[in-house]
């Protein structure tokens, strides 16, 4: 009876306004009667006294006392101790909800953002349909977020759950972003033609704000400004200068070698990056430098390497450590030189950078861009995607290696063998135009200058690799609407990188794509002996076939702009002496000039290395730099 009676006065302090009072009377009572609603009582009043983290507790003691109320009790203790920024006890907490969540989306969301931003985006992805479920825009937000980390080529869904949100707020044009990254994956072209016209628009119109929330790697697909491509900031960690004043501050000692630090979750050898550095690797020069892997790779990605990894470094495996644990491990090692090669594409641990891992930190090879809002010093590149006029939309100082800024490994690939047209479904009598580039760099405006070059060279057609059927129907689709009958047009899929280097043997001339170029995918085709057509372009990314081209002494392939591209690529069709010379000479210079030539690109890199250490020991602080040349090879450097 004393306890009712508490309890009763208690609950009329309450609903009086009297918290102080209520407070104290519950204090007492507890002391005597912990039961589930007293304790929930006790929690709203704390709440009403401002007293936020305390009222989480006593929900969860609420909870605890297995009531009828109890998930409701547990419910509100996991929202205030997210609120409280108490986030891994509120993850821990919904672990008991984790069967209910579709009964409580508001928790799936307080999970969801918690995985999302601790980079666990597949175990996230888990709630993207309870989230797109809800009558919450901000949890049907989360789910569309949810879709564009995670997205399945092979699942409708997450398409469709861009084109929900985009319904619900038609007027977002960050949410239309969201939705056209979707469209360019599935070449879902009436799409990317309907919506990609209003972003346009309002780009042109002054109105970048919304930029912001881009992803740094989609923006490049629809924009070749390097002003704009530095606005795209969504998936990038915060930056303030003292980050990077923290880091110069930190002590280091100087050892006689350069001790280099590779950070990438790539190393196995089936990698797009592994096929292009692994050579410079293994070829680095152990008697000035120590050579540490950070590796966050896949598990089960590297259950596919065959290569020994002993050969590229010591290997230090960071995926389950936290990235304060990474950090700890890599200061620990006293790296002088730490590179990241991913940049802001999937899997990247780039936060760890913003932690000051080494004196000098640098970005190569992942990203074809400024890696905003990183703590980096230096961006490898060369002249040809890194010109004098990119400087003022970088935040890194440019270190220009002499001939091209991407390494190629003529070693560890194999040479393509000549397969027959019959083999890979073509026909014998046409010219076979070819593009090996992913789905995603195909624009609308890529296609229109692909129809006009079918539909000059009537006897061609046109083979275009496509990433799942979805892709491949859209891509027959457009092609038909632009007036080039389905039969001209033939598709092909991925397969194992020997048969793919084999077919590429088939086409006749390799069409790039833009603003973003085939990158690993062209130097796969020159390595095949396939000559490939591009355009001048305005940003790294839509620069690099340049630099490939130039590299190995085709710079006849690079057109000055679409007008030209198009008539270049009639003109080699209907001029088959001409491409037959081009072809050749591609296939000669494989071996004599720098773009596979491994140990002279690895030479050259280790260069840059000494000159940023050396402009280190002496205090300066980073600046731009070009690397000089080694002088010119006398014959191959490699005989085949």
């Amino acid at each position: 009876m004393l306890n009712e009676i508490s309890y009763s006065a208690a609950s009329k302090h309450f609903k009086t306004g009297r918290y102080t009072d209520a407070l104290r009377t519950l204090n007492r009572l507890i002391d005597i009667n912990r039961d589930a609603r007293t304790y929930a009582l006790l929690a709203k009043t704390l709440l009403q006294l401002g007293l936020k983290e305390q009222a989480a507790t006593s929900y969860e003691l609420a909870y605890q006392q297995n009531g009828l109320d109890a998930e409701t009790y547990l419910v509100e203790s996991i929202k205030l101790f997210y609120e409280c920024d108490q986030k891994d006890r509120a993850l821990a907490l919904s672990n008991r909800l984790i069967h209910r969540f579709h009964k409580h989306p508001d928790i799936a969301y307080i999970v969801g953002s918690l995985l999302i931003e601790r980079g666990e985006n597949r175990i996230a992805r888990t709630l993207k349909s309870i989230l797109m479920k809800s009558e919450d825009i901000e949890h049907i937000k989360l789910g569309a977020r949810i879709a564009i980390t995670t997205w399945d080529l092979f699942d409708p869904s997450d398409i469709e759950t861009a084109r929900v949100l985009l319904s619900k707020l038609p007027r977002n044009n960050p949410v239309r972003l969201m939705y056209l990254v979707f469209s360019r994956e599935h070449s879902k072209f009436d799409n990317i033609e309907k919506h990609q016209p209003i972003i346009d628009a309002a780009v042109a119109a002054g109105d970048t704000s919304f930029v912001s929330l881009d992803g740094t790697f989609f923006n490049l697909h629809w924009s070749g400004d390097e002003y704009i491509n530095q606005l795209a900031r969504s998936n990038t960690p915060v930056f303030t200068p003292d980050i990077k004043e923290r880091r110069r501050a930190m002590p280091h000692e100087w050892g006689k070698k350069i001790r280099i630090g590779y950070l990438s979750s790539d190393f196995f050898d089936k990698h797009a990056t592994m096929k292009l550095i692994r050579r410079v690797l293994e070829l680095h020069d152990r008697d000035r430098f120590e050579v540490t892997l950070f590796c966050h790779s896949d598990p089960k990605l590297l259950g596919t390497n065959e290569a020994d990894r002993s050969l590229w470094g010591d290997v230090v495996t960071i995926r389950d450590m936290t990235d304060e644990q990474a950090h700890a491990e890599m200061r620990s090692r006293n790296i002088d030189i730490m590179v990241d090669l991913k940049g802001h594409t999937a899997g990247n641990r780039t936060a760890i950078l913003n932690m000051g891992a080494a004196p000098l930190q640098v970005a190569w090879i992942g990203f074809p861009g400024s890696v905003v809002n990183i703590d980096l010093d230096y961006a490898v590149g060369d002249h040809y995607v890194l010109p004098e006029s990119s400087k003022p939309f970088y935040h890194e100082k440019f270190v220009r290696l002499p001939e091209t800024y991407q390494p190629n490994d003529p070693v560890n690939r194999p040479l393509a063998k000549q397969v027959t047209r019959a083999e890979v479904g073509l026909p014998e009598d046409a010219f076979v135009f070819a593009s090996f580039n992913a789905n995603r760099k195909i624009t609308p405006r890529v296609m229109d200058l692909w129809s006009d070059i079918l539909k000059k060279v009537p006897d061609s057609v046109i083979w275009v690799l496509h990433n799942s059927q979805v892709s491949a129907v859209n891509i027959v689709k457009k092609f038909n609407e632009n007036g080039i009958p389905a039969k001209r047009v033939f598709l092909m899929g991925k397969l194992d990188f020997e048969l793919h280097l084999n077919r590429i043997t088939a086409a006749d001339l390799g069409l790039d794509t833009f603003p973003v170029n085939g990158h690993t995918t062209t130097s796969e085709q020159l390595w095949s002996g396939l000559p490939v057509l591009t355009v001048k372009g305005t940003n790294f990314a839509s620069r690099v076939s340049e630099s490939l081209l130039n590299a190995i002494g085709t710079p006849e392939l690079v057109a000055e702009d679409e007008e030209d591209y198009v008539n270049q690529a009639v003109f080699y069709a209907q001029n088959p002496d001409r491409l037959k010379e081009v072809r050749e000479r591609v296939a000669t210079n494989r071996f004599v000039t720098p773009l596979f030539d491994a140990e002279r690109f690895c030479r050259h890199l280790e260069s840059a290395y000494e000159m940023m250490v050396e402009r280190a020991k002496q205090g300066a602080e980073p600046d731009h730099f070009d690397v000089p040349a080694l002088p010119k090879r006398d014959g191959p450097f490699l005989e085949r």
